[in-house]
């Protein structure tokens, strides 16, 4: 019989997919893409909040109950960090921190810990009023820090930043708060972390 997969969710409302329901979010259509794929899954845990910084989602992480360790683990945080005007050094170091505690949730095996790069926000309808440039060039910055821990700590980088670039020719790809973005633009990153899981899986 092959054993259910534990799921662990850490970030911020990219990852419990504001203004979508909970069912939309990538982690729910990731692991609803892999069940149908004969993989058993649990329900995902997600430990984040609309909003939070690195040290908001490491102050939750403090008073949360986890489970003994996880199969998989997803960490994507850091635009509010950006959207705040908090410094760069700082992200850094809150996120490798983070990621520490992810590769500790995956009992260590790293490969199992997946990074989601930043969405670059600066394109969306909500930016239109403000320094679009400036987030974009900010948003690479934390997307090469964050890149540059996922090759140092030897865990799954997956670059999402790209994609959601497309929102500024389709709005398809937003909810309708202009900000955040919608289920179809969560279905790829679903697809992305699926197949990641699937190969892995399949070793």
């Amino acid at each position: 019989m092959h054993k259910t997969n534990t799921y662990l969710a850490l970030g911020d409302s990219y990852t419990i997919g504001e203004a979508v329901p909970i069912t939309g979010s990538f982690p729910y259509q990731a692991v609803n893409i892999l069940r149908k794929e004969g993989e058993r899954f649990s329900a995902p845990e997600i430990i984040a909040k609309t909003g939070w910084t690195t040290d908001e989602l490491a102050a939750a992480i403090e008073t949360h109950q986890f489970l003994e360790d996880y199969d998989f683990v997803t960490l994507l945080i850091g635009v509010n960090n950006q959207y705040r005007g908090r410094e760069v050094e700082e992200y850094k170091l809150e996120f490798e921190s983070l990621l520490k505690k992810a590769i500790g949730f995956a009992d260590g095996k790293t490969e199992r810990v997946i990074v989601l790069s930043i969405p670059d926000y600066s394109v969306t309808p909500f930016a239109t009023e403000k320094d679009s440039p400036k987030i974009a060039h900010e948003i690479e910055l934390y997307n090469s820090l964050n890149m540059a821990l996922s090759t140092k700590y030897k865990v799954h980088y997956i670059d999402i930043t790209e994609g959601t670039r497309e929102a500024k020719n389709d709005a398809s790809f937003l909810t309708s708060d202009g900000l955040h973005p919608s289920e179809k633009e969560y279905k790829r990153w679903a697809e992305k972390l699926a197949e990641y899981i699937l190969s892995l899986n399949k070793k």
